[in-house]
């Protein structure tokens, strides 16, 4: 299974093709406040990822996520769960 640093670090490289090249991104930029990503936007980045990573993202998790640490860990946890069978 692939490291969750390298999820963390897809997760980057996809927020970082929606917000303007000299915004700051870190592990723990905010992804509302900081970078101010829009329903739209996130459903781009949560479409790219679920492509990417071939999961299934549900909606009502995003309420939760903050930031990109957030979201890789998100996409960890649903990659365990998907090969363990247990969605």
């Amino acid at each position: 299974m692939i490291s969750q640093e390298a999820i963390l670090e897809r997760v980057m490289q996809f927020i970082g093709q929606l917000v303007p090249s000299e915004t700051p991104l870190g592990p723990n930029t905010d992804l509302l406040q900081d970078l101010g990503l829009d329903s739209v936007k996130m459903m781009d980045l949560v479409m790219e990822l679920e492509d990417e990573f071939d999961i299934s993202i549900p909606i009502n998790i995003l309420m939760d996520v903050r930031t990109p640490e957030h979201l890789a860990d998100t996409i960890v946890t649903l990659m365990e769960k998907q090969k363990y069978g247990a969605l």
